[in-house]
């Protein structure tokens, strides 16, 4: 193979978007003024002309940088003006040519150039090149919708090899930069070897385009067979007398879940559920079934969440606009706040709200469920003893539906809320089922992202849901329940408390409950201190809120009569509109007596004092115990005999009292049932009081546990109690010293009236509580 090169100079036509390879005939419209002169010149120079594409098809007046290196030298065969001024060409390409340098004759551009002549010698190689590219390019026809199949006759018969190349290089449609990197290739075989390349990718690509195009066909063929199966039965439906029918309900549904906020699982089971309720007759039970499980999947908010109001100043507002006190639990509220400000997401605490029944566990819940603005649902627990109450029935019975915490979430419509689960000490169980067990995973930080409920199968993730539970005790809750969650205790609310609450909430909401207005009736302060005093005795203001409702319906009733226009509720009024005082303020006796001593108890309802009587009787030692006592007080009480027993000498006691006494242990109120071990040292100090013929200072109060060496041990509750003694009079409270750190909880009011004297065992109790001769000894 011989290559030559010729230097010759020619007009230069710059063409744009198009390239023009030797042996290739076509029409050319030519527009520039340039162009069209050079085209004029080159039909004056034996109609030869220069054919070079531009880099970049938008310039209007290339310069030699702006085109490409190499061109085609090609002999113009005919011109043709146009009307509008253009001309219209037609052009055969002869042989390449290396651009050497251009110039500028301001009518025309004029080129230097090398022209590129080769002559080729056939040899086997050659030979084999040649057949190998005619064969791609006859798949690839095959293949090719853009090009005709006739067009492989068009080169087969091509001998010469350059020929060959450039002839099916110009029918390809390549892009720009490819043809060109053809047309600069300075060999034949280089240019052939180019284009089996190209013509392999081209097939491969073709071949992958006809089977997506066959995927495609193939599933839009499917779509249409289901719209038109679809059709049919909408017909067939139609002429039943169906009207809608259920592809009318399947089509409902599947524009639902096109607007779920679900992932892919749920979306996948419950598409799953629609293509079998589709499938399912009409007049079948088990559709309903199906329809009932999708609507409970689509009303679920999966992915739906409230935006939490993490402004603490705003939301400590809140708290303290609807609550009087409470202050842990606030803090509780403010803290979780803070650190939700801080992370920006975290899992959702569970907390425990503990106290006698009035105190506000509920209504705090509400409140903290407005200062994050978030949704609020609220079950009972009350009584349930079902486990499939919590976790649901399965779907396998009739009637099954998802339990109440599943209720609970499609309620509140949010994925985030506020869920109160109240009374939760007043669960049961028995052959249905442990209910508190099933709780157990739903108050599980670590396990309640993936909730799963027996009707619903699906996890469903509650670890952002902030769970509030109540209870009035702790000692009914299990221990692993109680385990999961953090407890804040709410203890009973001070006298002074109550008199806020009552003038600042119950007041004015009993006002407006029974239509008066604050001009029609208003309450004196003393009135409302005589109202807690005389007509309720609790640790909450529930029964408070009843009785200011029943001056507000008395109010209206003598309003309504036309008896009076404005009423004031004094304290003097009370016994007119409420009657006679139900109960007697301060419980304390109004005297030292012998063998009765004050103890100080902790029941549901919050603190109260316990009196506890000692009679001695001619006998022979034998220890009665009456007033409903439960078996813990009742060892309490042996213990106390004990320690008595085996102190005689010290106590100034006979040493053989038990031989000719039998002893008779009584607490008031028989009715009640009442238990724990707090009264050991009240009992014992009644004990020695009777058996010692000392009388018992009728201002003090006492609550401990007594061992049989007469150690004082710690109780629980001493906050409740404190405020009980407060509430009955007393002024002097004896408990064990272990408790002397619960004493920081105590409110101000109530430690500011009342002595506290701590102690570690009963000879301490005894020296303080017996009156002995004199009022002296009574120290504090």
């Amino acid at each position: 193979m011989a290559q030559h090169e010729q230097e010759k100079t020619y007009p230069l036509l710059p063409l744009r978007g198009l390239l023009v390879f030797p042996s290739m005939v076509l029409h050319l419209d030519v527009g520039r003024e340039k162009s069209i002169n050079a085209l004029d010149q080159a039909m004056v120079e034996e109609n030869h002309i220069l054919l070079v594409t531009q880099q970049d098809a938008q310039i209007e007046e290339p310069a030699q940088k702006d085109l490409f290196a190499v061109g085609t030298i090609a002999k113009v065969r005919q011109m043709l003006k146009l009307p509008n001024g253009t001309v219209r060409v037609l052009v055969e390409g002869l042989h390449r040519a290396n651009i050497l340098s251009l110039t500028d004759n301001e009518s025309y551009h004029e080129a230097s150039v090398s022209e590129l002549h080769e002559e080729v010698a056939i040899d086997q190689d050659m030979e084999a090149l040649m057949r190998s590219v005619l064969d791609h390019f006859d798949q690839y026809l095959r293949y090719s919708k853009k090009l005709s199949a006739d067009t492989y006759q068009t080169v087969e018969d091509i001998e010469e090899p350059s020929r060959l190349a450039d002839t099916i290089a110009s029918h390809l449609p390549l892009k720009l930069t490819d043809k060109q990197a053809i047309l600069e290739l300075p060999t034949v075989k280089e240019r052939l070897e180019k284009l089996l390349s190209l013509l392999h990718n081209e097939k491969e690509i073709l071949q992958l385009e006809r089977k997506i195009h066959a995927q495609v066909k193939k599933q839009m063929e499917q779509a249409q067979k289901e719209y038109y199966l679809r059709e049919q039965m909408k017909a067939i439906q139609k002429e039943l007398g169906d009207k809608e029918g259920r592809s009318g309900e399947v089509e409902e549904l599947r524009e639902k879940l096109s607007k779920l906020k679900a992932d892919d699982t749920v979306k996948e089971k419950v598409e799953k559920e629609i293509d079998r309720l589709e499938k399912t007759p009409t007049t079948s039970a088990e559709g309903g079934v199906i329809r009932n499980y999708i609507d409970w999947l689509l009303d679920l908010p999966w992915g739906y969440e409230t935006e939490d109001q993490l402004d603490i100043n705003v939301a400590e507002k809140i708290l303290d606009e609807d609550h009087f006190g409470l202050e842990k639990p606030k803090e509780r509220i403010l803290e979780y706040l803070a650190v939700q400000q801080m992370v920006k997401k975290l899992k959702g605490p569970i907390l425990c709200l503990v106290g006698p029944p009035g105190v506000g566990k509920t209504s705090l819940a509400k409140s903290i469920a407005r200062s994050l603005n978030r949704k609020f649902v609220r079950i009972s627990l009350g009584g349930v003893h079902d486990e499939a109450e919590i976790r649901g029935h399965r779907r396998t019975y009739i009637g099954s539906l998802p339990g109440r915490i599943i209720q609970g979430m499609k309620t509140a419509g949010s994925a985030n809320p506020v869920f109160l689960l109240d009374e939760i000490d007043k669960m049961s169980s028995d052959f249905r089922g442990d209910p508190a067990s099933a709780l157990l995973e739903v108050l599980d930080p670590n396990q309640n992202s993936t909730y799963s409920d027996h009707y619903i199968e699906i996890p469903y993730d509650l670890s952002k849901v902030m769970f509030i539970t109540t209870a009035n005790t702790m000692y009914s809750i299990p221990r692993p329940l109680l385990d999961r969650m953090e407890v804040i205790n709410l203890s009973g609310y001070t006298e002074l408390e109550k008199e806020q609450i009552a003038k600042t909430y119950l007041i004015p909401k009993q006002i407006e409950d029974h239509g008066l207005t604050e001009e029609m009736l208003s309450i004196e302060p003393e009135a409302v201190l005589g109202i807690i005093r005389y007509y309720t005795r609790e640790a909450g203001v529930r029964s408070l809120e009843r009785v200011i409702g029943t001056l507000c319906r008395k109010a209206a009733k003598d309003i309504v009569a036309g008896k009076t226009d404005q009423i004031v509720v004094t304290e003097e009024k009370l016994n007119d509109m409420l009657g006679p005082q139900r109960y007697r303020f301060g419980r304390k006796e109004s005297k030292d007596q012998v063998g009765l001593a004050t103890g100080l108890a902790w029941t549901e309802v919050g603190g109260d004092t316990l009196a506890i009587e000692v009679t001695l009787l001619p006998g022979k030692g034998k220890l009665t115990l009456t007033g409903q006592l439960g078996d813990v007080m009742k060892e309490s009480a042996q213990a106390a005999f004990s320690y008595i027993r085996s102190r005689t000498k010290e106590l100034d006691i006979p040493e053989n009292f038990h031989e000719q006494n039998d002893i008779h242990i009584h607490v008031p109120e028989g009715a009640i049932p009442k238990d724990g071990p707090s009264a050991g040292i009240t009992m014992a100090t009644a004990l020695v009081s009777a058996l010692t013929n000392t009388p018992v200072f009728n201002k003090v109060a006492m609550t401990g546990e007594i061992t049989l060496r007469g150690r004082v041990l710690p109780i629980g509750g001493l906050k409740e109690k404190s405020m009980a003694a407060h509430r009955a009079g007393i002024e002097h409270i004896i408990f064990p010293q272990e408790n002397e750190k619960d004493l920081v909880d105590i409110p101000a009011s109530v430690k500011e009236d009342l002595t506290f004297t701590p102690v570690s065992h009963l000879d301490e109790v005894l020296k303080i509580a017996l009156t002995r001769e004199t009022d002296e000894n009574h120290t504090g």
